[in-house]
């Protein structure tokens, strides 16, 4: 899938599966890439990467046999890391913590060049992956913001309407501790969690943009799809590497156990 061919299916809703990533591990990135997911997340607010960590495993998203296309989930709603991301290659970036539809205005400003933003000018890998000119950038590339706080559910329909904006995505650990949950999965939360997604998939298909999740795996992401959610992130490599070697492990001191 190219970026733009990638964008055009985002921005009209289809469904599509993402992988999140963590780990600085370009090998291990390059080999999610090509297991048919429609998008690789690289996680720059709280992954173990910095700049050239982030551009190496753009880079392996991108390698010959990849399904995938790169996003990236900036650090802050700035227009510096958000045009390092971009022009390192992402087809898009996933901006955290959007309180209002001011913010999300301004994360859409970043993405987009004048007269449509104030992006600056330097595409220095993005040019070779997505094309040198503004029409080409505006065309493949996607601006997702995070609604992941009480404020930014308050004002969902507000920042869902905010012109340019292609996507809302949930933080559900987030979402679910601004709405009161003692730890990032308090199933005394559920009944106000659920109430809550429905409100921004509600929110996002009234405005006729992207609305994506955060799952801890597959059959988590099957459900919110059927949902109504358009997107969906599998999470992630660290956590399911640790996963899978207690199984093993488990199943070493236990002869015969299945995987």
């Amino acid at each position: 899938m190219t970026p733009a061919e990638f964008t055009a299916a985002l921005r009209a809703r289809e469904q599509l599966l993402g992988y999140w990533c963590l780990m600085d591990a370009p090998v291990a990135t390059e080999r999610i890439a090509r297991l048919g997911y429609d998008y690789v997340a690289l996680d720059a607010q709280h992954g173990l990467f910095g700049y050239s960590g982030m551009l190496n495993n753009l880079l392996a998203i991108d390698s010959r046999g990849s399904t995938a296309v790169g996003l990236v989930r900036v650090e802050a709603n700035d227009p510096a890391p958000i045009g390092r991301a971009l022009d390192a290659g992402a087809t898009g970036v996933i901006v955290p913590l959007v309180d209002t539809a001011t913010q999300a205005a301004e994360a859409v400003a970043a993405v987009r060049y004048p007269p449509l933003g104030r992006r600056s000018y330097g595409p220095m890998r993005s040019a070779l992956r997505i094309g040198p000119d503004p029409a080409d950038a505006h065309e493949a590339t996607v601006v997702l913001a995070m609604i992941e706080t009480a404020e930014g559910l308050a004002d969902v329909e507000a920042i869902c309407a905010t012109p340019g904006l292609d996507g809302v995505y949930v933080g559900p650990s987030d979402l679910r501790i601004a709405l009161g949950g003692a730890s990032s999965t308090d199933p005394n939360l559920a009944d106000a969690f659920e109430a809550a997604l429905g409100t921004v998939r509600e929110a996002a298909a009234a405005a006729g943009i992207a609305a994506g999740i955060h799952n801890p795996d597959g059959a988590s992401a099957a459900k919110r799809l059927a949902e109504g959610f358009t997107f969906a992130t599998v999470a992630c490599d660290l956590v399911h590497l640790e996963q899978t070697a207690r199984r093993h492990l488990a199943a070493a001191r236990t002869p015969g156990e299945a995987l």
